[in-house]
């Protein structure tokens, strides 16, 4: 693959069979070709590793070389980043392999839509689903009335769900927030740390209140709290209530047991909306204990108005290790699962 840059000469095609080759040339926008070329041509760089079509770029104008089908699915993905670019978008590395993997996979859907799709702004800043399956997880969350979104950390389970709670509340489809999650650590048992309530569950909600206030004004935070309407609480303070006109969002939920997974789904009140959060591979659970979220989906399958969203590795929107180390965990557990059945690695199981 040659990729060049305005003045740059292309490599010579090595192998390849230059009569067969298809080639297509066009122009980028004015407004859009510095956007999509990136800072010193990074996003280059990444579409020549990505592609195989040889990439040559000279000024505004883009040549692809190579065999038609990477010809064409090349077009593809540079017309997608100049609609990016075009719509003021930002467009970077992580945008262009995240692109290149949507139209890799096939799905019918277009890049540009998925990464275009608003959910909350706040001081210039948007918050958008940036995977096909984060997409398809948002669309769950408006059509269905309870969604499990299940997947390893940094695929943005609870971050999306608390954007759809903000923007929920702001078009007024909605009255309150709750925002609970398992105080696993303490056994729920929170007497019998010290201190005084807010200090004893603050470690465990703290994840919340970050998330938060990246979307909420943070001095009126205290004020919604203080008038109920937004409520962040330990999973037992749910027992023996009834949410109407609420959005719920039940986090860490594997480190719920059936027991308190069935207690909390059975919250559900009229008006409302539950998006349950967890990773099944991250289970803090005294040993013997079952995951609530583990067993939940058997015995739901079937039910109406559920859907159980599944998040992988690549959907990791983190730094792109956190993906690699986590496809690592999973080929390793894979491999000792195969070497001792039912003796694999425990650790935050």
């Amino acid at each position: 693959m040659a990729g060049t840059a305005e003045g740059g000469a292309a490599r010579p095609d090595v192998g390849k069979n230059v009569e067969s080759a298809a080639q297509s040339r066009f122009p980028i926008p004015d407004a859009a070709a510095l956007a999509l070329l990136g800072s010193r041509d990074e996003n280059l760089r990444v579409v020549e590793e990505l592609l195989e079509a040889d990439v040559h770029v000279r000024g505004n104008e883009v040549t692809l070389t190579g065999a038609p089908a990477d010809v064409a699915f090349a077009e593809r993905v540079f017309a997608e980043l100049v609609t990016l670019a075009g719509r003021g978008q930002q467009v970077d590395p992580s945008t262009v392999r995240r692109t290149v993997g949507m139209l890799s996979s096939d799905s019918g859907e277009s890049p540009a839509e998925v990464l275009s799709m608003d959910i909350i702004s706040r001081r210039g800043k948007t918050i958008r689903p940036k995977t096909l399956n984060q997409k398809k997880y948002v669309d769950a969350i408006d059509k269905h009335t309870i969604v499990f979104g299940i997947g390893p950390a940094g695929t943005g389970k609870t971050y999306l769900a608390m954007a759809k709670a903000v923007q929920a509340l702001q078009a007024k489809q909605v009255t309150r927030i709750v925002l609970t999650r398992p105080a696993v650590e303490a056994g729920e048992r929170l007497g019998y740390l010290p201190g005084t309530l807010n200090e004893k569950i603050d470690p465990y909600l703290r994840p919340l209140y970050d998330a938060l206030h990246d979307m909420v004004e943070p001095d009126s935070i205290p004020k919604l709290m203080a008038a109920g309407t937004i409520e962040i609480a330990p999973l037992a303070y749910m027992r023996g209530r009834t949410l109407n006109d609420a959005f719920i969002i039940l986090d860490e939920a594997q480190n719920t047991t059936p027991e308190q997974m069935k207690m909390f789904l059975t919250r559900l009140g009229f008006g409302s909306k539950i998006v349950v959060t967890g990773d099944v591979t991250q289970v803090d659970l005294p040993s013997g204990q079952k995951s609530g979220l583990r067993v939940v989906k058997d015995i739901l399958e079937g039910v109406d108005d559920l859907h159980f969203a599944q998040l992988t590795s690549q959907d990791v929107v983190r730094h792109k290790l956190v993906g690699d180390i986590v496809d690592a965990y999973e080929k390793w557990q894979a491999v000792q699962d195969e070497q001792a059945p039912g003796n694999g690695w425990k650790g935050r199981r």
